[in-house]
């Protein structure tokens, strides 16, 4: 063989391999921007989070397209990958997932997927009648039946629906069911994949606190609970250290050996109590499915520490509210999440004031790790310093450090939680 003929040949060989590869890469690339729910769970690098778009006191102003358009460039710039709403009865859902649609489509690199939410409520829930916790809303089947609908017009995008938010737990008073309520959705939506009304890779669960998932106490331990339990493709759970800092201080303090460290060392020692206090919620929930002899994954559906507050987790209360703790337990709680393989949907993206909005200073309204005017609190600092936000606005604002980036600032407004004495120690 003449050499310039040899060297063509080699050439086109060459050049054939690599085409062959980029179509081996292409084919990789989209089929990675379609993951199911089981392979989304199961990526730790895939971060997740709670999200609602709400700028205003009122859910009465929906965010615009543009507007959620602008949050999600931001999440998708942090890692997110994963967002989870909460009802589908008001347009913000559906407009959430139009905007991630339109932005997979402007930029072949966006990925972004979605837990969606279908709100579940007791019989006469927010009316003057008398609330019946045994019976479903008339709304309920509407919520469900408008979920059903989004799942399968976003099939690239929606793969879990979670049947109800906190739905199951005694203390949301105002809505709460009873387990078969939550289980009848949840059978019925299993039902829709098995007739192929649902793409069979979408994942059911319920999202509830760690002790409505029999976690806590006894009381939850019912027939209803275990059969929910294995109707789930996987178990959602909540845990909120932050609330229990009032309600449930056991784990709250400095205790008297920590005295003599400094105070920064003082609140990292209080924080990595905090962690191990939803570690343990986590475990509980862990433990009692193990006791009925199932095997089920489970991953966290909430948690979240606020930023401010002058109620019971301010100077008066359990001084549990800053923006330092509220980073600590944010960086905590990604850390043990990732390593153990456990998806975390954080408590949450952005302040929302219409979650408290007859009490502007309640730790409500603070969850989010950005400001309404998206500003980037201290958990997120080092993100702004390594340029993950440049070029993007929430509004009006560019993504700047909450305290103009001033530590100290910062740290004047953090207030040290008291010493546990002897007897709360050895109690």
């Amino acid at each position: 063989m003449k050499p310039i003929i040899k060297t063509i040949l080699i050439g086109c060989l060459v050049l054939l391999a690599s085409c062959t590869q980029t179509k081996k890469e292409q084919k990789s690339m989209q089929n990675n921007r379609n993951l199911t729910a089981k392979e989304i769970l199961n990526k730790p690098d895939y971060l997740a989070i709670s999200y609602g778009g709400y700028r205003k006191k009122t859910r009465d102003s929906q965010p615009t397209l543009k507007e959620l358009k602008e949050d999600l460039k931001i999440l998708h710039a942090m890692d997110i990958r994963v967002l989870r709403t909460y009802n589908v009865r008001l347009p913000h859902a559906a407009n959430i997932l139009k905007a991630i649609k339109e932005l997979k489509a402007e930029d072949e690199n966006f990925e972004m997927y979605v837990m969606l939410g279908a709100w579940i409520d007791c019989k006469n829930a927010w009316t003057e009648l008398p609330l019946n916790h045994n019976e479903g809303s008339v709304n309920n089947a509407a919520e469900i039946d408008r979920a059903v609908e989004l799942a399968n017009m976003y099939p690239d995008i929606v793969k879990i629906i979670a049947v109800g938010n906190e739905a199951m737990v005694k203390w949301a008073s105002a809505y709460f069911v009873q387990p078969h309520i939550i289980l009848k959705w949840v059978k019925h939506l299993q039902n829709i994949k098995k007739e192929g009304g649902l793409d069979k890779n979408v994942w059911i669960t319920s999202s509830d606190n760690f002790a409505s998932w029999g976690g806590g106490e006894s009381e939850y331990h019912t027939p209803e609970l275990e059969e929910l339990i294995k109707s789930v493709d996987y178990l959602s759970v909540h845990t909120y250290p932050m609330h229990d800092t009032h309600y449930n201080p056991v784990f709250w303090g400095i205790l008297p050996k920590e005295t003599k460290l400094t105070n920064l060392e003082k609140l990292d020692k209080v924080m990595d109590r905090a962690l191990s206090y939803a570690v343990t919620q986590y475990d509980s929930v862990a433990s009692y499915v193990k006791s009925l002899g199932l095997k089920k994954q489970i991953h966290i559906g909430e948690t979240g520490w606020a930023s401010y507050s002058d109620g019971f987790y301010s100077m008066t209360g359990s001084r549990a509210t800053d923006e330092y703790k509220q980073a600590l337990y944010y960086h905590k709680m990604r850390e043990w999440s990732t390593e153990n393989k456990v998806k975390c949907f954080y408590f949450e993206a952005f302040d929302e004031p219409w979650k408290d909005a007859h009490n502007p200073k309640g730790s409500e309204n603070y969850f989010g790790l950005f400001t309404v005017d998206g500003k980037a609190k201290y958990a997120l600092w080092e993100a702004v310093d390594r340029g993950a936000f440049e070029g993007l606005k929430r509004g009006k604002h560019e993504i700047t450090k909450t305290y103009d980036g001033k530590l100290g600032n910062l740290l004047l407004d953090v207030q040290m939680p008291l010493v546990k004495n002897e007897i709360m120690v050895n109690h």
